[in-house]
C-alpha cells in the first residue's frame, strides 16, 4: 500500500511514500516507549533545550515548510511562514513555562507534608489534520513533549511531506531518538494503534465521526483522549458594531486558510437594522480577495485541498440554495483543474438549512438575520457545535459580558477574529469536543495529577 500527495492546485501526484507496516508499527511504538523511559526523568531545563532547537529550525526553514504545505494542501506561501512561525512560537513557550506550570503545588492538611505532582503518561498518540498540517501537531507537541511524554504521529493521508519533514525537526533539534515519531498509515489502522498496550492516551483534531470512532474506542480501553473537532462559529455583529471593522474582521475570520478552519467564522448573525449595509461591505471585501496559486506571495485564498472536499461544500451551497437562500458572491465551481471555490456570500439563512445547521468547511459566509440582540445569542447557541464565536460591538462592556456568560463555546472574542494564542486554552464544547490545549491546561491533559500525602 501506498500514500500519495496530490497538489489540490493542479492535482497532479507531487509524492508517493510507502505506508508502515503493522511489523513497523509495533517496533516504532516500542522504541518510543524506550525512549520515554529515559525522557521523563529529564528535567524541564533539559527538555527545553531540544525544544528551543526546534523553534530555531521553524523559523530557519519557515519558508521551505511553507512551500511543502503549499504543494501538499494549497496553503498560499505566506500563511505557511506565519505557521511555520507560530509553531516556533509554541516550542518557545512551553520551553519558558513547562517548570513553572508542572511544578509541584502545595495542599494544607494535617498531613507533614502533602502535594500534588503532574507525571507524564507514556506514548500518546496524536491523530491530526491536514488543514494546519504543522501547527496542529506541535501545538499538541510542544506541551506533551515538555511534560515528558513521547508521540506517535498519524498525519492525515494527504500531507504525508509535512509529517516526515515533522519528524525530521524533532531529530534535527537533537531530541532523544525515536521520542517523536511518524506513522505512515490510513486511517482504518487508527484503532488498532489505540489498542496498543504501550499507548497510554490519544489526542485528535479532526472531523465529528473521527473524534467518535477515537472516544469509542479508547473510552472502551479506558484511555485518555482530547479532542477538538469541527466547529461553526458565530459571528455576532449588533446594532451598534462599527460596520467596517465587522466587515475587515469578518473576511479575516472566514477566509483563514482559505475557509478550511475550525475555528473560522461561518455564521454570520447580523441584526436586520444594519444587515443590508453589513452585506455590502462584506460582500466588496470578500471579492476583493485574491484567489491563486498558492505559490504566489500575493494570494489570499488557494484553492480547497482535495476535490472531494471542494465538491461536498459545493453541494452544502447548492442544497442551502434549494432551501431559499440568496447567493451574494460566488456559488460556482470555476472550470480549471483543481480544487478551487471562490469566496462566497450567503444570506437569509436560517435554520433547516445546511448553510446553518453544518459546518461549511471552505470560504462560504452564511449571514444569518435576526432582529436583536436576543435573537441573536439563541442563533448562535442553537448549533451542535461549540469551538469559537465573537461578538461585534463598539460596547466593549456588551461584548465581554455576551461572550462571558451567554455563548455556548470555548472562546469568544470581541471585536475580532477567533484565534489560538499559546497563552490561552483551547478547545471546545458540545460537538466540537472535549479537553484543552495550550497554556497551562493543555500541558497538563496528558499527565498523571497524583496526590502525594507524607504523615
Amino acid at each position: 500500500m501506498s500514500i500519495q500527495a496530490i497538489n489540490p492546485a493542479t492535482g497532479e501526484v507531487i509524492a508517493t511514500h510507502d505506508e508502515t507496516s503493522s511489523e513497523r508499527v509495533d517496533a516504532i511504538i516500542g522504541a518510543a516507549d524506550t525512549a520515554f523511559a529515559d525522557w521523563r526523568h529529564a528535567s524541564c531545563a533539559d527538555r527545553a533545550v531540544p525544544m528551543r532547537k526546534a523553534a530555531e529550525i521553524l523559523r530557519k526553514d519557515a519558508v521551505d515548510f511553507a512551500h511543502l504545505m503549499a504543494r501538499e494542501m494549497g496553503k498560499p506561501v505566506r500563511d505557511g511562514v506565519a505557521e511555520a512561525q507560530k509553531c516556533a512560537l509554541v516550542c518557545e513557550y512551553f520551553a519558558e513555562n513547562a517548570a513553572r506550570f508542572l511544578a509541584p503545588e502545595i495542599v494544607r492538611t494535617e498531613a507533614s507534608r502533602s502535594f500534588v505532582t503532574f507525571n507524564p503518561l507514556g506514548v500518546v498518540l496524536a491523530v491530526m489534520p491536514w488543514n494546519f498540517p504543522f501547527w496542529q501537531v506541535f501545538r499538541f507537541a510542544a506541551p506533551a513533549l515538555m511534560a515528558g511524554n513521547a508521540a506517535v504521529l498519524k498525519h492525515a493521508s494527504n500531507v504525508p511531506g509535512c509529517a516526515t519533514a515533522i519528524e525530521a525537526i524533532f531529530q534535527r533539534a537533537d531530541f532523544p531518538k525515536n521520542l517523536f515519531r511518524t506513522l505512515m498509515i490510513g486511517s482504518k489502522h487508527v484503532e488498532s494503534i489505540i489498542e496498543h498496550p504501550r499507548v497510554r492516551a490519544v489526542t485528535l483534531t479532526g472531523s465529528g465521526p473521527a473524534g467518535r470512532a477515537v472516544a469509542s474506542k479508547a473510552g472502551a480501553l479506558l484511555k485518555k483522549t482530547v479532542l477538538e473537532l469541527g466547529g461553526s462559529d458565530p459571528y455576532l455583529i449588533l446594532e451598534d458594531a462599527d460596520l467596517e471593522l465587522a466587515a475587515k474582521v469578518c473576511t479575516k475570520a472566514r477566509l483563514v486558510n482559505s475557509g478550511q478552519s475550525c475555528i473560522a467564522g461561518k455564521r454570520f448573525i447580523v441584526v436586520d437594522q444594519v444587515r443590508a449595509r453589513f452585506e455590502a461591505l462584506f460582500v466588496e471585501r470578500m471579492a476583493a480577495a485574491r484567489m491563486g496559486d498558492p505559490l504566489d506571495d500575493d494570494t489570499e485564498v488557494g484553492p480547497q485541498a482535495r476535490t472531494d472536499l471542494r465538491d461536498a461544500l459545493h453541494r452544502q451551497v447548492q442544497a442551502s440554495l434549494d432551501k431559499g437562500v440568496k447567493c451574494l458572491l460566488g456559488g460556482t465551481v470555476p472550470q480549471r483543474p483543481g480544487a478551487w471555490y471562490p469566496p462566497t456570500v450567503l444570506t437569509d439563512v436560517r435554520r433547516g438549512m445546511p448553510a446553518f445547521d453544518e459546518e461549511l468547511f471552505g470560504p462560504v459566509a452564511a449571514v444569518v438575520p435576526v432582529q436583536g440582540e436576543a435573537e441573536a445569542i439563541a442563533a448562535a447557541n442553537d448549533s451542535p457545535f461549540g469551538l469559537g464565536g465573537a461578538v461585534i460591538t463598539r460596547d466593549a462592556a456588551r461584548g465581554e459580558r455576551i461572550g462571558a456568560q451567554l455563548i455556548e463555546c470555548g472562546c469568544v472574542f470581541v471585536n475580532d477574529a477567533v484565534k489560538s494564542d499559546p497563552r490561552l486554552p483551547f478547545g471546545g464544547v458540545k460537538e466540537s469536543g472535549y479537553g484543552r490545549e495550550l497554556a497551562s491546561y493543555g500541558i497538563k491533559e496528558f499527565v498523571n495529577v497524583k496526590t502525594v500525602y507524607v504523615a
